[in-house]
């Protein structure tokens, strides 16, 4: 068979990855593996699911001997630390909930995975992510998976144009089950591998504990719990500890459940009320990214999803002098939080999108 082509494949020692690495070397690609190592190589986590961990490099690696394709590894532990878990860390002390997902794949995963291909001479970089890239008069972009459940064109969004043109996403219409069905039939022993649901770097997503272990007792700032109209209601001991529509960690006695409304980090105040006040219908994002057919020029209807495992809701969309854009939904939306994406959808194709800077009850 003629091949079709250089590729390099991120294997993250994961099922999807790995199947993605299969599918091509199938379809006639010449297949060569890269993981990025983001962990020190004196870390002790072996946690099965943990992606880019020890478990995981030694995993990309015997799938790669089993398909016959060369493998390598980066050590990428430094452009993580300084542009992930620096960032991870920032956001937090400066009131905002970050999302390291969004951040690392272009500046990190993808950014260095490029640099190899080029070096390596291949034509494509390939993943396992679920997603599409489609060719349109412009140029590429980004659409959802075929499978909404596992989709995550949210992650990918600010992926830089060069980077798109230069991507293939083998997963695109395959669903989770099909992909582990082919794991099994290829041999790859992976096919029952725990999926993660955590981010690599939180052991059960305690984003708090290991604030508190990065920063120590000195590095948080306490402050003040108070109501939306200024009222102070209690204590707590660090704004670094808290994201909008938390309920835990707030100990201020109320005949209702009390969650957090905002952070302020000038003051270390936090503001809570209740589930009632969560709810907004507008927001304002900055620093957008936009698809091939370029920045928003006037108002603009869109379905806009502002965190992962949310639904993308109709809204209405207005340029702002500077860049950013108005979000005005349709209908109010729970926990809109600063340090989020707010991605901007047409049907399933991404527009673009941004960082969530601020929230309003609505633009009346």
């Amino acid at each position: 068979m003629t091949s079709r082509g250089k590729v390099i494949v991120g294997m993250s020692g994961g099922v999807d990855s790995s199947v993605a690495a299969a599918l091509l070397q199938r379809e006639g690609w010449e297949v060569f593996g890269v993981t990025l190592r983001l962990w020190p190589a004196s870390e002790d986590d072996v946690r099965e699911d943990r992606c880019c961990g020890p478990n995981a490099l030694s995993d990309a690696r015997r799938v790669a001997g089993l398909l016959g394709i060369p493998h390598r590894v980066l050590d990428e532990t430094p452009a993580f630390e300084r542009e992930v878990l620096g960032y991870f860390t920032r956001a937090y002390q400066e009131g905002r909930t970050p999302n390291p997902c969004v951040v690392c794949n272009p500046r990190v995963k993808f950014d260095n995975l490029f640099r190899t291909a080029r070096a390596l001479g291949a034509d494509y970089l390939a993943t396992g992510h679920y997603a599409r890239v489609e060719m349109t008069p412009r140029g590429k972009r980004l659409r959802r998976a075929t499978n909404p459940a596992k989709d995550q064109s949210y992650f990918l969004h600010r992926l830089t144009r060069e980077q798109l043109d230069g991507l293939l996403l083998p997963l695109g219409e395959v669903g989770k089950e099909e992909v582990r069905a082919l794991a099994r039939e290829l041999g790859l022993g992976i096919h029952a591998k725990r999926e993660s649901q955590d981010l690599c770097f939180l052991p059960e997503n305690d984003y708090a504990a290991w604030l508190k272990d990065r920063l120590g007792a000195e590095g948080l700032r306490p402050g003040e719990f108070v109501s939306p109209d200024g009222k102070v209601l209690g204590k707590h001991a660090g704004l670094e500890l808290f994201t909008v529509g938390q309920r835990k960690g707030i100990n201020v006695g109320s005949p209702k459940p009390l969650y957090v409304l905002s952070m302020d980090a000038a003051s270390h105040r936090v503001t809570i009320g209740g589930d009632e006040e969560l709810w907004r219908r507008e927001l304002v994002a900055r620093d957008c990214v936009w698809g091939p057919e370029g920045p928003l020029a006037s108002e603009a209807r869109a379905r806009v999803q502002i965190r992962q495992r949310h639904d993308a809701a109709p809204a209405t969309l207005t340029p702002l002098g500077d860049g950013g854009v108005r979000v005005v939904f349709d209908a109010p939306q729970r926990a809109i939080t600063p340090g989020q994406a707010a991605v901007f959808y047409e049907g399933d194709a991404v527009l673009g999108g941004g960082w969530i800077i601020s929230s309003a009850a609505s633009s009346a």
